[in-house]
């Protein structure tokens, strides 16, 4: 399985990448040993990710998603953030 993700850097910046191993990834991120742009971009906060079953599934949608301005990817982002919230359950209110 391979990994789409977005971090947002310290700076507000966002870095997208692709990993089989997301939390080794992110580990070399936070070390400074990730990508060259994110070493002096730290401390990063994973934002999103997607999932697929081939690395070059993978390639072509981190492609895709560099391509995107900021504006688009920051609505990628909410839209995750929007239905993570709309799967976790809610208790209903006692009047």
């Amino acid at each position: 399985m391979w990994v789409v993700y977005i971090v947002e850097c310290a700076d507000r910046s966002l870095y997208t990448g692709i990993t089989n191993d997301l939390q080794q990834r992110m580990a070399a991120h936070q070390a400074g040993k990730g990508a060259k742009y994110t070493k002096p971009r730290r401390p990063l906060i994973l934002r999103y990710t997607e999932t697929w079953d081939s690395k070059s599934a993978a390639l072509r949608r981190e492609a895709a998603i560099k391509s995107f301005d900021r504006a688009t990817k920051l609505m990628l982002i909410a839209a995750c953030d929007a239905q993570a919230t709309d799967s976790v359950p809610r208790s209903k209110a006692s009047h």
